[in-house]
């Protein structure tokens, strides 16, 4: 398949195929402004397949020798081993391209099969590239693109280099020898380019975004590894969730909370503006320093279920540009005695070391830790230590690592004790109630023009024009921010079904919307 370009749903979005999904680039040119101003975090909002963990792109601007020049950087973060029928697939679609070879090989010691391949991915990167598509036609496997030359042919001089474990667990060792990668490390592919900011245009940033979608699907593998989404970059980056359907089934997708922003929380200024002062403290670290003013190390989230408190904590994360790491109660509660201490203990020994900005969520913090009073059997002993190490850790914390910030969310905080929660540990403890009616107008406004954004394109509208929030709000008096999802989830299942089945995909009116969120209310 080769990549052409499309007027996208929008007037300033351009629309490209790469390897059977659309990356879609909303007002190129206002991005590259931005970035003269501040760092901006690209793809935030796109769900990438397995082995492929997490793609951190940035485009920000500095000074080299005297000159503004654009930088673009991503980081594409790999967990375990692709299957040997991914690395044959990688080895096909990547055979005139050094990269495809390059990704086998590097995971060649993952078995005898494995290592087959991995040594005919290195013989078929050193054949011509015309013999190469002679033998697979492109017809047959999809897209074939030697990612960097297509990159270098459209004038972007990028690089990639590799930084991972190796069989003797040094990380950067030569990943190229017979002892290249083990299986079960993390992996990063690392993507660079610089252009003189005089010379950067919307080109080269789609072309740059190409490169790393098409590294994305080396490790993928298979025929259009990407099929079926979307990515989008610009204003509210976002795509459909993992299953969601190609736009033209114009199938409903949930809300992807895991990359949702500041700008996705309705109904909470007070607490949105507060977050946005956390962030830009953890932001300039210098200037905290020379100042001796210490930013919160921890805070605490409390309120009824559902009114966005984890959302919050993953919005913070990605207003800092730093990694989430939500701590679950099974990784810390052990049967064994003793085991709960040692879990806390290693979760922060490892929090300390930390060289990248980290949001760490203890969710449901008093099912976590919490105190069982005064009483001396044995099962309260052990509550009280859990929580008596849990303080301990959490002493000095920022101290030793300024990199990571600590929110822990409770529906209970009564259940939490005092002296856990204090200044010093939790420095910030913020109430999160239930939205007012302006408030639920408000996420109903926010969810729909989410929904609106992702899902509807040329030819197919997701919302009747007669939808009325605020009519909605009123309606929905009591109701939650996650209610409001629901409302928007089953209209959207019902629409769904409705075509499914054979019927007309006629919008989402005000009157399916307000007869669901009464059925929801009673």
């Amino acid at each position: 398949m080769s990549d052409g370009a499309s007027s996208g749903p929008r007037g300033d979005a351009e629309t490209v195929e790469v390897l059977g999904g659309r990356l879609v680039i909303n007002d190129g040119p206002a991005i590259i402004v931005a970035a003269r101003e501040t760092r901006v975090r690209l793809l935030s909002g796109g769900y990438f397949p397995p082995p492929v963990q997490d793609v951190r792109y940035w485009l920000d601007t500095a000074s080299i020798d005297g000159a503004a020049t654009h930088q673009m950087s991503a980081d594409v973060s790999v967990r375990g081993g692709p299957s040997a029928r991914t690395m044959f697939d990688a080895a096909m679609l990547g055979a005139a391209a050094p990269l495809g070879a390059m990704l086998a090989k590097r995971f060649g010691n993952d078995g005898p099969v494995a290592s087959k391949i991995a040594q005919g991915a290195e013989v078929i990167g050193s054949v011509p590239s015309r013999l190469v598509r002679t033998i697979w036609p492109p017809d047959d496997y999809g897209e074939k693109v030697d990612p960097l030359a297509a990159a270098n042919a459209a004038g972007l001089k990028a690089t990639i280099t590799y930084q991972g474990p190796t069989a003797n667990g040094s990380a950067g060792a030569n990943p190229f020898s017979a002892d290249g990668p083990l299986r079960a490390g993390p992996r990063t592919v690392s993507i660079r380019a610089s252009v003189p900011s005089t010379d950067m245009t919307t080109d080269l940033l789609r072309e740059m975004t190409l490169l790393v979608l098409r590294v994305v699907g080396e490790f993928v593998g298979g025929e259009a590894p990407l099929r079926g989404r979307t990515y989008v970059v610009g204003k509210r980056e976002s795509q459909p969730a993992p299953g969601s359907a190609p736009p033209s089934a114009a199938s409903p997708g949930p809300t992807r909370t895991e990359n949702v922003t500041l700008d996705h929380v309705g109904g909470l200024d007070t607490i949105v503006g507060q977050f946005r002062e956390i962030a830009v403290s953890f932001r300039h670290p210098d200037i905290m320093a020379r100042w001796g003013a210490r930013r919160p190390q921890g805070i605490l989230l409390y309120g009824p279920p559902g009114t966005g408190k984890t959302m919050l904590a993953r919005a913070l994360a990605n207003e800092i540009g730093a990694t989430f790491r939500e701590i679950r109660t099974p990784e810390i509660l052990d049967k064994w005695l003793g085991g709960s201490e040692r879990n806390i203990k290693t979760i922060f020994q490892e929090a300390r070391r930390y060289r990248h900005p980290t949001v760490m969520l203890f969710d449901e913090f008093d099912s976590i830790i919490s105190y069982a009073g005064t009483g001396g059997d044995a099962a309260s002993q052990a509550v009280n230590a859990v929580a008596g190490i849990f303080k301990q850790e959490m002493n000095n914390l920022i101290e030793d690592n300024q990199n990571v910030i600590v929110v822990a969310t409770t529906n209970f905080p009564h259940r939490v004790d005092d002296s856990l929660i204090r200044s010093g540990r939790f420095d910030i403890k913020l109430s999160i109630p239930l939205p007012d009616e302006a408030g639920r107008a408000e996420i109903f406004k926010m969810k729909i023009r989410d929904l609106t954004e992702r899902h509807e394109y040329a030819g197919f509208t997701m919302f009747a024009a007669d939808v009325d929030p605020a009519a909605l709000a009123a309606a929905s008096h009591g109701f939650s921010g996650a209610d409001v999802g629901e409302v928007l989830r089953r209209a959207q299942l019902a629409k769904a079904m409705q075509e499914a089945r054979g019927g007309k995909g006629e919008p989402i009116t005000h009157t399916d919307l307000m007869r669901i969120t009464t059925a929801l209310r009673h």
